[in-house]
């Protein structure tokens, strides 16, 4: 081991360590010459000591009558002078009450402070300088610069494709009060905009099997065909990889009553881009094979099952037939949505879902489009929005209300209708 890349410093910094360990002899005979020097100048001595101190940056070590903390380089040394032996510190050494220790402000001055002004500032001193800083939580790692980061796992229908933790849990829960539209009608106000109305409730959980690699289940109520939706998605582009945009790849398997009929398999791709650390861009090509018509069970009883839908069927069962809907179709459709945060945790979304293959077959004449407003609260989001469409898997979220209420001007603007959706990660 060397000091300062040569051996000369040894002598001078002993002679400083036994100025500082051993006491001071005490003079035989009365005062000198130079005691009375000393005592007209007292703070020459110290002065001395102090600034051998200050230059190689020693300290007391608690406990020991023979050992000193020395710092050089950004490294700590322990010094025996009476073993004559010399080591790294490995962990932090208190210090004894009055020791001095030297800091480094953010911007790179050095200043000294008391051990005891150390502990309850909790600055950082010779005791716990060169320590890594604790590792960045997962909320740290997600917003890194000129990146965006969702807070949800829906724009509002259309996915946001972000990326789970490692073995994280997210829940979903989402409403739709599809059966009174809000900007038209009277009594607006009386119903609170539909939220009086009943609801079609969907409940879904994530899971983070790894850092890119999710599965989920979900499942919407027996009012539009008791659906269940099974689904995996690997992310395999993120911008926090330093990637141009994100990119996640998500096949599903939606059956309904409870998995048993009216299968569809989905495969879709999701998309987006970070526009600086505040919007997004997201786009969600998304191909469904056999896919149905949106409809509400039309039972007597909820509890009774959905009509199976044969693809060799003329005409949808259930449906009126002068809206000439069929029974299944394969379909190709677009999500394209945005988010653009207008205060930290507050962001405003909008999306549409054209569908540009067979969407006729499926009785959509006019494409799902929502708008609404986002509050993120740290592990929740909270979506507050209106909508023309009732379903939020990912086979009927291109469906409209035309096919739902079985009303061909259902899906217009003016027939928006209100919802929520609602996010936590538990862990």
């Amino acid at each position: 081991m060397y000091w300062n890349n040569s051996l000369t410093d040894w002598p001078r910094v002993v002679v400083v360590m036994l100025a500082l360990i051993l006491p001071a002899p005490l003079p035989a005979q009365g005062p000198t010459e130079n005691s009375s020097d000393s005592r007209s100048n007292p703070g020459a001595a110290p002065a001395t000591v102090t600034q051998a101190a200050s230059d190689l940056g020693i300290s007391f070590v608690e406990g020991s009558n023979s050992q000193v903390l020395i710092q050089r380089d950004g490294r700590q040394y322990i010094v025996d002078v009476a073993n004559h032996t010399i080591r790294e510190a490995e962990t932090p050494k208190p210090a004894v009450s009055g020791a001095l220790f030297e800091s480094k402000t953010s911007s790179g001055e050095a200043g000294w402070s008391s051990s005891a002004e150390t502990a309850t500032s909790g600055q950082t001193g010779v005791a716990n300088r060169g320590q890594s800083s604790d590792p960045p939580t997962t909320a740290e790692k997600r917003k890194g610069p000129g990146v965006y980061d969702p807070d949800d796992d829906l724009i509002f229908s259309v996915p946001t494709g972000r990326r789970l933790d490692r073995h994280g849990f997210y829940i979903n829960f989402t409403h739709r009060f599809s059966y009174e539209a809000s900007f038209k009608g009277t009594g607006r106000g009386d119903t609170l905009l539909g939220l009086d109305d009943f609801s079609i409730s969907s409940f879904g959980v994530r899971y983070g099997v790894t850092s890119k690699l999710s599965v989920m289940a979900y499942r919407s109520p027996s009012i539009i065909g008791r659906p269940i939706e099974l689904m995996a998605a690997y992310n395999f582009l993120d911008e926090r990889d330093k990637m141009p945009f994100n990119a996640a790849v998500r096949l599903s398997v939606d059956g309904q009553n409870n998995f048993a009929t009216n299968f569809t398999e989905n495969i879709e791709l999701t998309v987006s881009r970070s526009i600086g650390h505040r919007a997004q861009l997201y786009a969600d090509p998304t191909f469904s094979i056999r896919n149905r018509p949106v409809m509400q069970n039309q039972g007597a009883l909820l509890q009774d099952p959905m009509p199976v839908q044969h693809c060799n069927l003329a005409r949808a069962v259930g449906i009126d037939p002068s809206l000439n809907v069929h029974p299944c179709a394969n379909t190709f459709s677009l999500g394209v949505a945005a988010a653009v945060d207008v205060r930290p945790t507050v962001a405003i979304v909008a999306e549409a879902i054209p569908t540009l293959a067979n969407a006729t077959d499926l009785g959509i004449h006019r494409s799902p489009f929502s708008f609404g407003v986002k509050k993120k609260i740290w592990r929740h989001a909270f979506t507050l929005g209106f909508t023309n469409s009732p379903g939020t898997l990912v086979s009927n979220r291109a469906g409209t209300n035309a096919t739902f209420l079985q009303k061909a001007s259902a899906d217009r603007p003016s027939q928006m209708f209100i919802g929520f959706d609602l996010t936590r990660q538990v862990y």
